[in-house]
């Protein structure tokens, strides 16, 4: 942990040497403050039965290529306590033929080869960060103008999705999420 200040702050969890705004799919887990069961319930058929803002997750999700043409969305699901998502950022493709959501081409898989641009500070636009900080922030508005008690954890985990198998693996994992609830020990 380093200092700013003389003040302890927490380390970046992100890849220090991956532009964040490059084309690549990302696989997303942002989890709710705590891990509260905000967003509804597993019932016992194993399927999510989603509370009043877990619908509101669900459409603020759907709503992310409105806000950023770029995005593709992939596989996708609202959890009690968190969300799992893949989310593909294909600025080559913005004006025409974007690849579809369940037929993702290589070029939207991320080779991890040394690249020329660091992570720095700067403006945060058109990047994983300010597609996650905006889809936050159309949850927690929504909460607050509805009265309901909400709070995100503050931070959000990502994995640069690297080939075509571990995009599949990971699309597994998400879509059987809700089936598999109570059994990860």
């Amino acid at each position: 942990m380093s200092k700013y200040q003389n003040k302890y702050r927490n380390e970046s969890a992100r890849l220090q040497s991956w532009d964040y705004s490059a084309d690549a799919a990302y696989f997303i887990t942002i989890c709710t403050n705590g891990r509260e069961y905000y967003f509804g319930e597993i019932l016992e058929s194993k399927q999510m039965k989603l509370s009043e803002i877990g619908q509101h997750v669900h459409k603020c999700w759907s709503d992310i290529p409105s806000h950023f043409p770029f995005v593709i969305l992939d596989a996708f699901i609202v959890m009690p306590d968190h969300i799992h998502g893949i989310i593909i950022i294909n600025k080559q493709n913005i004006n025409g033929d974007m690849v579809g959501t369940q037929n993702v081409g290589t070029q939207n898989v991320a080779s991890l080869l040394p690249v020329q641009i660091k992570n720095k500070f700067g403006p945060q636009s058109q990047n994983l960060a300010s597609i996650i900080r905006g889809f936050k922030i159309g949850i927690t508005k929504y909460a607050r103008m509805n009265k309901i008690d909400f709070c995100w954890q503050s931070r959000y985990h990502d994995h640069i999705i690297r080939n075509e198998i571990e995009l599949e693996r990971i699309r597994k994992y998400i879509t059987t999420n809700a089936m598999n609830w109570g059994n990860d020990g």
